[in-house]
């Protein structure tokens, strides 16, 4: 039974650091948290909104009149030829060979 004593004990000493360390978090909460507290979202005004949408409106009918908009166009990746692939793929195993015949004689 003093085991059991002993380990309640431990557990309500441990009970009370717990509660101490709880308020002093709260206490840096209540002295920083209203300093950095998030603000609320903006709402905008009927009239906003409706200049917003109007302006919206005017850019999708842009688009879909087709108008010339300023667009820039990237040119067109390059391939390489079949033969050159081939070139550079014998290139490659050439210098792995060599690389394991180095190995080999080391």
């Amino acid at each position: 039974m003093t085991n059991l004593a002993r380990v309640v004990r431990q557990l309500e000493s441990e009970k009370a650091r717990l509660a101490r360390e709880l308020h002093a978090i709260g206490a840096a909460l209540s002295a920083f948290g209203s300093t950095y507290r998030q603000m609320g979202r903006r709402r905008l005004s009927v009239a906003a909104r409706a200049r917003i949408a109007a302006a919206q409106r005017a850019r999708w009918a842009k688009v879909k009149s087709g108008e010339k908009q300023n667009v820039v166009t990237m040119p067109k990746k390059r391939t390489m030829s079949t033969v050159a692939r081939k070139k550079i793929a014998a290139a490659q195993r050439a210098r792995w060979a060599k690389a394991k015949a180095g190995k080999k004689s080391a």
